[in-house]
């Protein structure tokens, strides 16, 4: 029988602080780009269907191209039930269906087939392993009210395969009970039909908030390193201008003169993480030959930065900053700054530290010339994964 797969791809991620969590980064590729390669190496698996968010379409579009085995791509609904219905509805002529959390990164093209194998039998099929733990069952004041034999219990996963047959009448089934389940097992059983777990033979875990990327990153074997960039920038005072300083406007009767908003600390800042990253200075990035970024946010530049920081395994940690300025009085200001550049950078505020010094009056700067800034950044980065050596 020929198999189909319908990979999940449209959940709304709140757990995850900010971003997709199918789109975050794991081992230097989008977390749903495992998920897709594996169904794409299991030789058992025929046809694939991505159930993907409106929002994530084009991102999920592109990720998806290369892998021949992808048939179709469509929205999914509210309910994860209706999402996988929606890939029912794109699969045809096939006699067994996979559905898989695209969340789940580490299922490999084995433990697919495995499953595969098992639901030729005509059973349901979902991955699953022992629990490890005790477990209880507890009240709504959680007093515990039993403790079941762990010896019984199995803690479930995906893929979760069925003939397609008996996938259609279970979600059709559902639908005219009224009835929403948490997986698909729950739905073909309430048919009556018989439902196995099977051990995939290996970690699949979910990625549902930032410490699943990292345990799922350690059980790839990915390692990281520490690196620290160092920047600085100076800035000529220049009438008729905002000051702004680390994103923040600084009431003061001139500004500094340059292609942007001279943000001097954000530039030094900028400076530090490309540095850190081996992605060279701003110039390169953000050159005076960039007609876009003429009298734009420094701070807006922020989000290119970890771009091209993510793009080669860097992330930053933490920033310490100081600014060399004769005037204005900038303490007053710091904590705006810190909070600002925090928010921008995706760390917290306790992460950035911005300090304010004078040049207690000598050279260009002591005589109020300008502004300068000495900025460190610390950024973790990743090392080659061991399948991309």
């Amino acid at each position: 029988m020929r198999v189909g797969a319908i990979i999940l791809a449209a959940g709304s991620s709140r757990r995850m602080g900010g971003g997709d969590k199918l789109l975050a980064d794991l081992a230097g590729r989008p977390v749903l780009s495992w998920s897709v390669a594996a169904f794409q190496d299991c030789d058992a698996v025929d046809d694939i269907v991505v159930v993907t968010s409106e929002a994530n379409r084009s991102a999920v579009a592109e990720l998806c191209r290369g892998y021949d085995k992808v048939r179709a791509l469509v929205t999914g609904g509210n309910e994860r039930q209706d999402s996988v219905g929606a890939g029912l509805s794109a699969l045809r002529s096939v006699g067994i269906v996979a559905v898989h959390d695209g969340a789940r990164p580490l299922i490999t093209a084995r433990g697919i087939a495995g499953c595969v194998e098992r639901a030729r039998d005509g059973a349901g099929v979902i991955a699953g392993e022992r629990v490890v733990d005790t477990i209880k069952v507890v009240n709504d004041g959680e007093q515990i009210e039993a403790t079941p034999d762990r010896s019984t219990l199995r803690a479930v996963a995906t893929p979760q395969v069925f003939r397609a047959e008996t996938l259609r009448r279970a979600h059709e089934q559902a639908r005219r009970d009224g009835v929403t389940a948490t997986d698909d097992a729950a739905l073909v059983e309430r048919l009556g039909e018989s439902v196995v777990v099977h051990d995939v033979g290996a970690p699949n875990p979910k990625i549902t908030t930032p410490s699943d990327l990292m345990v799922a990153e350690a059980l790839l074997g990915t390692t990281f390193e520490v690196r620290t960039g160092i920047g600085i920038d100076f800035h000529r005072f220049t009438p008729d201008r905002k000051l702004v300083l680390g994103g923040v406007t600084v009431p003061q009767s001139a500004g500094l003169a340059g292609h942007s908003d001279a943000d001097v600390l954000t530039h030094a800042i900028i400076d530090a993480l490309l540095g850190g990253g081996g992605l060279g200075d701003i110039g390169a990035h953000f050159g005076t030959s960039e007609p876009e970024w003429e009298g734009a946010s420094s701070i807006a530049m922020l989000p290119t930065v970890l771009e091209r920081l993510a793009s080669v395994g860097a992330s930053p940690q933490s920033v310490d900053a100081t600014v060399i300025a004769e005037r204005p009085r900038l303490r007053p200001h710091i904590e705006a700054m810190r909070r600002e550049l925090a928010g921008a950078l995706g760390i917290g505020a306790s992460a950035v530290n911005v300090a304010a010094t004078t040049a207690e009056g000598m050279g260009a700067l002591g005589r109020g010339e300008g502004i300068a800034a000495h900025a460190v950044a610390t950024l973790r980065v990743r090392r080659p994964h061991r399948k991309d050596v």
